[in-house]
């Protein structure tokens, strides 16, 4: 299969949504807490708790009926426009509640658990999204295109995600492997962990993330990384531009990645958001690998 992915075919998927149906049969789907979310027709009225999530309902093709979103939803430019109803730590109960949603999607482990249980137990069909590897973009994709009634477009956006993800699954089944330590901030000293987007993405590209045997978000030393010696070492930081701070581990020529000059840079919407845009973090990210692999 030939790699289709281009910017604006990305935004193509994000912002053409292909006829609606009708639904005369109540809509079922069970979210990533094996809850059976039924809705007696499409949804309309949508409350996106997650700027990863606000992304994925704009390509199911559900964009136009988000009423409120989270702090942050910043793409596709549309959603800029759309109320802020909380943030990652806190939500504003009495507006999501003003807007009557026939659909809350809430983030398990970037919500209060404590707010959106309260939603719940007001009655509101709450969908509870956890994503965690690349595999599960599509399926929440496809789930968000059932509840909305927009299944072609939702179909149609997840077999272009799933045909991409194979063409570099089988571009880097057998490429050598590569050591990396990928740095999501530098005071305290933050990685990745083996149960992650960018744990998985490293491993799509034929990568071995250091710290793949910890947990969530893990805490880790300038000791332990200089112990575990990376090749390559990968920064995010906070927006698009590339962090000062990845330039503090030329204090340590020692290390492989610093000795050949292997420090780089994917802004972090790419790599931290469950999105389609997880497609152009792997591109970049298989660049940069693709790079330690070419240096003899």
């Amino acid at each position: 299969m030939r790699l289709l992915h281009c910017p604006a075919l990305l935004l193509a998927l994000l912002l053409t949504a292909l006829p609606t149906r009708g639904s005369a049969q109540p809509i079922t789907v069970v979210d990533d807490d094996q809850r059976s979310i039924t809705l007696q027709q499409p949804a309309r009225r949508i409350v996106s708790l997650a700027p990863s999530m606000t992304e994925l309902l704009f390509v199911a093709g559900a964009g136009n009926w988000i009423y409120g979103t989270s702090e942050y939803s910043d793409f596709p430019p549309q959603a800029q426009g759309i109320p802020v109803v909380g943030r990652f730590d806190l939500l504003d109960m009495e507006a999501i509640v003003g807007f009557n949603p026939d659909l809350i999607v809430a983030w398990r482990s970037g919500n209060p658990r404590a707010a959106v249980q309260r939603l719940i137990d007001l009655g509101f069909n709450v969908y509870i999204a956890e994503p965690i590897t690349l595999d599960s973009i599509p399926e929440h994709i496809e789930k968000f295109a059932t509840l909305a009634g927009t299944e072609r477009t939702g179909m149609q956006a997840s077999a272009y995600f799933r045909e991409q993800l194979d063409v570099l699954r089988e571009r880097y089944r057998e490429a050598e492997k590569v050591s990396v330590f990928y740095q999501v901030w530098n005071d305290p000293l933050i990685s990745v962990g083996g149960q992650e987007l960018i744990n998985d993405i490293i491993g799509l590209c034929g990568g071995e993330n250091i710290f793949g045997d910890l947990g969530l978000a893990p805490k880790v030393s300038e000791e332990a990384v200089l112990q575990r010696d990376p090749q390559a070492i990968i920064a995010s930081g906070m927006d698009i531009a590339r962090p000062e701070w990845l330039d503090d581990w030329r204090r340590w020529p020692q290390l492989q990645a610093v000795a050949n000059g292997h420090l780089f840079f994917i802004p972090p919407d790419f790599v931290q958001r469950h999105s389609l845009r997880a497609l152009s973090g792997a591109l970049q990210m298989c660049a940069h690998l693709d790079t330690v692999r070419a240096q003899p």
